[in-house]
């Protein structure tokens, strides 16, 4: 009985189906998404492009490693057309395993950046991320915290929060460090950061804001838009009064993340899932999906004024390719300096 139950489950979870009006009849184009974006407002974006193309949209989200997984298991009997996921070394992985095929398309060449896109055309960044600080001004001197390096002082003792080893946005931060400075700089520099951390690793960049404001640390490393998420009222009340205690420093240059898609390797629908791509990665679609989840899109900043308070950046010139190329060796580091 537990079986059937699963079985239920799973295929009532991928057919969330958006039609939009569109007439349903038998040979009706469709792209099947597979997605470790969970944000309901990725939707309406979904929606338009049913809209206009004609073309149905049918969605499984579930954590990146998830989705991984499923794709290894599923081989050639996978359903995934598109696949999108969060992070660049989750994307590269993916790329890595032999699940995304190479496509070919002027429109996706012209709209992301080089730096932001895959040699082999097998993946292109749809949204960008800055990974921040947040102090306490009330625990840490924010004028002597500007950098990431900064972390590793030896007058932060005790004050540094971070979230775990497994998180990667911070892999893909030491993959960055690696890569800008190389192996010996950043084995001293995270030495000296995580002998520095005083509390147990967190879950979660939201717990780290909240943990800065309860002055239980001084200073930690998280993505921008998890506070101003905060600030904006979408986790309540409580985490809007935590997110105002803290000051976000922002790095210049900044390590910047995405979000990033790719056609399955297996996929049925390859013609629909490439105008799908194509559509996210647009500067609407890319838009569409970055306002409201207060990511910045792929050619622009975020306008939102919460975002904006955050200061401008600068992305430093690592390019996405690098952070994946360098994530085992991070891996490596982040163990060796006691990094759990």
């Amino acid at each position: 009985m537990k079986k059937i139950k699963k079985f239920f489950f799973s295929a009532l979870t991928f057919s969330i189906l958006f039609n939009f009006n569109i007439p349903a009849n038998s040979t009706q184009k469709e792209v099947k998404v597979y997605s470790g974006r969970h944000y309901n407002t990725d939707r309406s974006v979904f929606k338009k492009f049913a809209e206009e193309t004609g073309i149905k949209v049918r969605l499984i989200e579930a954590a990146g490693i998830s989705l991984i997984e499923r794709l290894k298991r599923e081989g050639k009997n996978s359903q995934a057309d598109v696949i999108l996921l969060v992070d660049a070394a989750r994307i590269t992985n993916a790329a890595k395993a032999d699940l995304l095929q190479s496509i070919d398309s002027e429109n996706l060449r012209n709209d992301v950046p080089a730096s932001l896109r895959d040699q082999d055309n097998k993946w292109y960044a749809l949204t960008r991320r800055v990974r921040v600080l947040v102090a306490n001004p009330k625990v840490v001197d924010i004028n002597k915290i500007n950098d990431y390096s900064d972390l590793a002082d030896p007058s932060l003792k005790g004050k540094v929060c971070l979230r775990n080893r497994k998180s990667p946005y911070n892999q893909s931060l030491v993959a960055n460090q690696i890569a800008n400075k190389g192996d010996e700089a950043t084995r001293d520099w995270l030495n000296g950061m995580i002998s520095n951390v005083s509390q147990p690793f967190f879950p979660g960049d939201i717990a780290i804001v909240r943990a800065v404001a309860k002055r239980k640390c001084g200073v930690g490393i998280v993505n921008h838009y998890y506070v101003a998420r905060m600030l904006a009222g979408v986790n309540g009340r409580r985490d809007t009064l935590y997110a105002k205690r803290v000051n976000v420093l922002t790095p210049n240059p900044a390590h910047m993340n995405i979000s990033a898609g790719g056609v399955a390797k297996y996929a049925k629908n390859k013609s629909e899932a490439i105008k799908l791509l194509e559509f996210l990665a647009s500067p609407r679609g890319s838009k569409g999906l970055a306002a409201p989840t207060f990511e910045h899109p792929l050619k622009e900043v975020n306008q939102n004024p919460i975002v904006q308070g955050f200061g401008s950046f600068t992305p430093d010139s690592v390019s996405v390719q690098q952070l994946g190329d360098f994530n085992s060796q991070a891996i490596r580091l982040m163990k060796s300096s006691g990094w759990d």
